[in-house]
């Protein structure tokens, strides 16, 4: 959804033709499925209308206290036990990704209709709508926006999901504390390879047909969710509530960070921030460090035992063996 164009072709009378008016001028301020608010000159490449800026050009939300992205820190993470294990629906359907655009600040790809999840200490389930990107300047560079102990990998693909009893309404999710739910998985480069894994290969080979803003193309069936996130535990995540991490910086999002990350080939990472081009000519800038940087700390849990609770079991083994050389001893 964006700005929408009304047409009026019979004349109409003063009071109806304000009430088209006041339907249009609304209708405007819809945010699109990528939700972000193109109706705000937000911008990353120009100190006029970068992220500093936000807080004061999209003051509504931008200058608030549950802001995304942020640093987790591991040392202040707590267990939440009512975290549990995800249901994804037709994260394995390899027709599923409708198709992948150029917005001018990142790569976009829409889901069709059938994307969901649910579980995952989620309080009901969450239709997917569509992923996008966020990347630095190559791949030796961070461009993620989550950071883990304060280091941030050179890429983070966002899966963006809404609350399925809205039906695809982001209105009404933006205005819910936790109307959408956001998966993040970090990308770090994968060593001693080129044009791996297959299944980001063939994802970036679209790059060259979306060069421009506003270009867009079908995604021809043959990859899914499930292959763009090889490798990844789906079981261990971080949990925090969090915010839209570009304007309108909507307070309603459910995000969940996987502990583990992507691993992907510098080259195709590197095709990101050498390809596309931030408006609809080539003499525009190539987009490159289209991310948000960290916000204020906030409160993170986990399903899982951080690792220094994990050595318990192995702790009361070794108290157990040197109370038997103990009795042993006293036995000699």
């Amino acid at each position: 959804m964006g700005a929408h164009t009304l047409h009026v072709y019979t004349p109409v009378g003063p009071l109806k033709m304000k009430w088209l008016v006041a339907v249009f001028a609304a209708s405007i301020f819809v945010v699109d499925v990528y939700c972000a608010d193109d109706t705000i000159p937000w911008c990353y490449h120009d100190p006029t209308c970068n992220d500093t800026t936000w807080p004061r050009i999209a003051a509504n939300f931008c200058n608030r206290s549950r802001q995304s992205p942020i640093n987790i820190d591991t040392r202040l993470v707590s267990v939440n036990t009512s975290l549990n294990d995800f249901v994804f629906i037709n994260y394995d359907n390899p027709s599923i990704l409708d198709n992948i655009t150029n917005t001018g600040k990142t790569v976009k790809v829409n889901f069709k209709r059938g994307v969901q999840i649910s579980g995952g200490g989620l309080s009901e389930p969450y239709d997917g709508l569509q992923f996008h990107l966020h990347w630095g300047n190559l791949s030796n560079v961070p461009g993620a926006e989550h950071a883990v102990d304060g280091v941030r990998a050179p890429m983070e693909l966002h899966i963006v999901h809404l609350k399925s009893r809205f039906e695809g309404n982001t209105t009404l999710a933006v205005a819910d504390p936790t109307g959408l739910a956001a998966l993040g998985f970090r990308i770090e480069v994968l060593p001693d390879t080129t044009g791996q894994p297959a299944s980001w290969n063939t994802l970036t080979n679209y790059l060259r047909n979306i060069t421009l803003s506003g270009d867009i193309v079908n995604v021809t069936e043959g990859l899914s969710l499930n292959d763009l996130l090889v490798g990844v535990d789906r079981t261990e995540y971080y949990r925090y509530l969090g915010s839209l991490t570009t304007p309108n910086c909507h307070e309603a999002v459910v995000w969940t960070v996987f502990k583990d990350t992507i691993k992907i080939s510098a080259d195709l990472i590197d095709k990101f921030s050498t390809m596309l081009h931030i408006n609809n000519t080539i003499e525009s800038p190539i987009m490159v460090n289209v991310f948000r940087q960290v916000q204020p700390a906030l409160s993170v849990t986990t399903r899982a035992n951080e690792p220094e609770t994990d050595d318990a079991p192995q702790s009361l083994v070794s108290l157990g063996l040197l109370a038997l050389c103990l009795v042993l001893g006293r036995s000699y």
